[in-house]
């Protein structure tokens, strides 16, 4: 018996077909009635006119549950106008609140009993499923265990969400008082509306494979022929079938009419409101993103044959053409491959696309990295510049944030946010480096470069999916190519240049800190390979590879259990892909000249502050592809993690002054620096991404035992060590000096010194700052300087120049124990913009700087002094 006494009541189904077919209620459901909830009220309840105006934006749908679809998810990244609730008019305290809460108990209750047909409607679509999944184990399936979760994909979620929420809140309906809170409830609810978006988009596939199984499988058939069930003993009629109409139940999604419902009988300082109005609020932004897919109105074009040209993807991307970067937008429909310039237009006109080339689907084809020719010869971006942008606009934004808070002239916020955008763009346009070619069979090829290999694989399967249809090669006259074109202005879903300049100033600045991740394992594989996992998160409006898993052998389960610490820079989300390592030397791409590796899977999660910032692990299974990988994260703000921990006990080397280690061993650089240095240089040297690439923080922190315990197999574990793991450990023990490196008393000093614009002035002030520090400071910052300077003379191979190290090692060798509280800065973000750069620009001062020696130093000390 369910709570509150409901009982179960079958249903019947004329056949096991009906019954997917049954299935598919949210879509149409979605079609017809949300369409109309969507656009006739915004996302407060106020009533709207009919129809949007021209050029209006969807708002962006924010899901929290763990099941959203990754489509879904980046298209909540895609922008749009956020609203922010406020009383529907007529809510407020003009409603006498005995009728308004007696009718709030009327509301409920219908509302209770169509969610209980509702519930038992999804029960029968699920009766079929468990003696199907008891056959697929056994020498006779009737269907595979892949067939069964396609079919029956997303219901299982579905019931549990609408019978845990039927179980919550009928004692309260039944148990009536007129102060019960119930909005956080469908709060709960309305967070897990993603789950049908993943329904939605599987629902095509679902009925092809029922339909497909049925012709290929007479066991099959017969059982969807055969399987009926009773109709509810209380129906008038005992006969009906489960319709779309019916297990719509009037549709369960209905949490928008519910709110509106709610919050109109609802005093405004009842404890409900506020929820039912957040509740509201997101569940609008959903069925906004719902219809905005599904209508042929928002999302098609007509060819001159009266076809539907539906837009599929776009988003803006780096071509090189003529030998140069060009930003492009990029278009891809259901039969043909556009790239677009956005023009320039003068204010108060609509932007307006110029076409620059088109691929027919039919005629497009992807050159293996063996086959493609090498790139035209594109001058790549220095590094030092990329990072100097990086560095304006965190000066930008703050100044920004400054004039803000000192409420300043509108004129000079435009005037900041402009030359912000300008380097944002710059730096977009000039820091993708993955090449995406394709190639047009009859015509020419194309070159891209992006951030991400994400990003290369999400469109080369899109592009892929719709090549498996039946298409036709053609070519567009001048008039269907300037209707097509003149259309991507209202079919695009990717309105703005991704920069941070163009995002609202309510929206979140992302996380500044460190996420710590562990990659447990991955299900799902077909068969054996030798699988690893990388992880990319964004920064500067770009992703970067931050992490990578060692290579599990000759697996169709891999178990990593791996930890990584990766550093965010203003990061709003996070990405794992999983690869087949491949060891086939002939496939080398001749762009980057790098073996190719297979993608899996890839998938990803937003880093939402309210998860992810607790002192506890966040556990979570991402699914991508059919494969599916276990992980858990746990975050620490850049305020907690820039404090510095003095070691309780002196016995070790971790926490510990450098002074009081070089003493005790005797030596002038600590044996934990030189024997990781000479590690790093004996086989990490040439190791992409060294120092960079997290290494596994358990095999981290198994080194920093050792040295700590000064155990004698440390040479043979560290020959056996993955490097980056040694790189780690060398970067945790500076992080983890009670003072810096350089000195909290220097600090300061090192500050204005780097800020001094006059060279001269700033050459005899820096050296004079180096010649101050304690002796076993200074001679290990300079082993670790020529260190750093042996690992960028590889740059060509391991990708780190100077500034790449300058980021990794500046804020580890001068980050002050004690973080001084400025009274202007107001968020992480202004810390990182202005202490960490800082902080970098002096490390690369001195890595640029021409050898410096101890001894040459010491001699040109102010105070001349013979000791050497």
């Amino acid at each position: 018996m369910a709570a509150g006494g409901r009982r179960r009541r079958p249903l019947r189904y004329q056949s096991l077909a009906a019954l997917v077919e049954d299935s598919q209620w949210p879509f149409l459901f979605l079609v017809s009635d949300f369409s109309y909830a969507a656009d006739d009220y915004d996302a407060e309840g106020h009533e709207e006119q009919k129809g949007p105006p021209e050029g209006s934006e969807a708002m962006p749908y924010i899901d929290e549950s763990p099941t959203m679809s990754p489509q879904l998810s980046a298209r909540s990244q895609a922008g749009g106008d956020r609203v922010s609730p406020t009383p529907p008019e007529g809510l407020a305290p003009g409603v006498e609140a005995g009728k308004g809460l007696e009718m709030r108990k009327l509301v409920l209750s219908g509302f209770l009993a169509s969610e209980e047909i509702y519930i038992n409607q999804l029960e029968a679509l699920l009766l079929p499923m468990k003696p199907l999944k008891a056959t697929a184990t056994t020498s006779q399936p009737v269907l595979t265990i892949q067939q069964i979760e396609t079919i029956f994909y997303k219901i299982q979620d579905i019931y549990e969400i609408h019978k845990e929420f039927y179980d919550s809140l009928c004692p309260k309906v039944q148990q009536w008082d007129s102060q019960v809170t119930m909005g956080h409830l469908f709060q709960k609810l309305a967070s897990q509306l993603g789950v049908y978006k993943a329904f939605v988009d599987n629902y095509k596939v679902a009925l092809e494979t029922a339909e497909k199984c049925s012709q290929s499988n007479n066991q099959f058939q017969k059982i969807s022929e055969e399987l009926k069930v009773k109709g509810p003993k209380d129906s008038k009629d005992s006969h009906t079938s489960v319709t779309m109409e019916g297990t719509s139940g009037r549709g369960r999604v209905t949490v928008t009419f519910l709110c509106l419902d709610l919050l109109k009988h609802t005093p405004v300082d009842h404890p409900d409101y506020p929820l039912l109005q957040d509740a509201l609020r997101i569940s609008q932004n959903f069925l906004s993103s719902i219809n905005e897919d599904i209508d042929p109105r928002r999302t098609a074009v007509t060819t001159p044959k009266g076809e539907t040209r539906q837009l599929v993807k776009d988003g803006f991307l780096v071509e090189v053409s003529e030998s140069s970067r060009k930003l492009r937008h990029v278009f891809l429909f259901t039969d043909v491959l556009l790239c677009a310039k956005l023009k320039k237009t003068s204010a108060g006109k609509h932007q307006q696309y110029d076409c620059k080339w088109y691929i027919p689907l039919a005629d497009l084809v992807f050159p293996s990295p063996e086959e493609s020719e090498a790139s035209p010869q594109v001058q790549p971006f220095p590094d030092h510049e990329l990072e100097d942008m990086k560095m304006k606009i965190s000066t930008l934004k703050s100044e920004i944030q400054k004039e803000k808070a000192n409420k300043g002239q509108s004129r000079a916020i435009e005037r900041l946010k402009k030359k912000m955008f300008e380097n944002e763009f710059l730096l977009l346009l000039n820091s993708p480096t993955i090449p995406f070619r394709i190639h047009n069979r009859n015509g020419k090829s194309y070159l891209f470069l992006l951030s991400s290999d994400y990003e290369r694989s999400e469109w080369r399967e899109a592009i892929q999916k719709l090549q498996k249809k039946d298409l036709q090669a053609f070519v567009l006259s001048s008039v269907e190519l300037q209707v097509l074109t003149g259309s991507c202005f209202k079919l695009r879903t990717v309105h703005n240049i991704p920069v941070t300049s163009n995002k609202d100033d309510d929206e979140s600045p992302g996380l500044y800190g460190f996420l710590h991740v562990i990659v447990h394992s991955a299900k799902g594989f077909k068969q054996s390979a030798n699988l690893y996992c990388t992880l990319e998160v964004d920064s500067f409006g770009y992703f970067v590879s931050k992490a990578k898993t060692r290579v599990f052998r000759d697996t169709a389960e891999p178990k990593w259990d791996e930890e990584f610490e990766i550093e965010l820079e203003g990061s709003q989300s996070l990405r794992i892909l999983c690869y087949e390592k491949c060891y086939d030397k002939s496939k080398v791409n001749k762009d980057n000249n790098e073996i190719v590796d297979k993608i899996m899977g890839k998938g990803q999660i937003q880093l939402d502050p309210q998860t992810v910032e607790t002192k506890n692990w966040h556990t979570d299974v991402i699914e991508m592809n059919g494969i599916k990988v276990e992980f858990s994260m746990k975050f620490t703000s850049r305020d907690m993690s820039l404090k510095r921990t003095p070691s309780k006990k002196q016995t070790g080397v971790f926490g510990v002054k450098i002074s009081v280690v070089t003493k005790r061993e005797r030596s002038k650089v600590p044996y934990i620096v030189r024997q990781c240095v000479e590690e790093v240089e004996k086989r990490g040297i040439e190791e992409v991404g060294i120092y960079r690439i997290s290494g596994v923080a358990t095999d981290i922190q198994a080194l920093k035992a050792v040295f700590d315990a000064n155990n004698k197999d440390i040479l043979l574990m560290l020959s056996d060590m993955d490097i980056n793991a040694i790189a780690g450990t060398l970067k945790l023990y500076f992080r983890e000096l009670p003072e810096p490196l350089l000195t909290d008393r220097l600090y300061p000093a090192f500050m204005e010194g780097i800020a001094l614009s006059d060279p001269a002035a700033k050459e005899n002030c820096m050296m004079h700052l180096l010649r101050s520090l304690p002796d076993p400071n200074l001679i290990t910052f300079l082993f670790l300087l020529e260190h750093l300077k042996r690992v960028a003379d590889k740059e060509p191979v391991n990708k780190m120049s100077l500034h790449n190290l300058a980021t990794v090692f500046g804020p580890t060798l001068l980050r002050p124990s004690e973080v001084e509280s400025k009274a202007h800065l107001t968020s992480a973000a202004d810390i990182w913009s202005h202490d960490v750069m800082a902080q970098v620009q002096v490390l690369l001062y001195y890595l640029q700087h021409p050898p410096i020696s101890f001894a040459e130093l010491k001699r040109n000390t102010l105070y001349f002094s013979t000791d050497v």
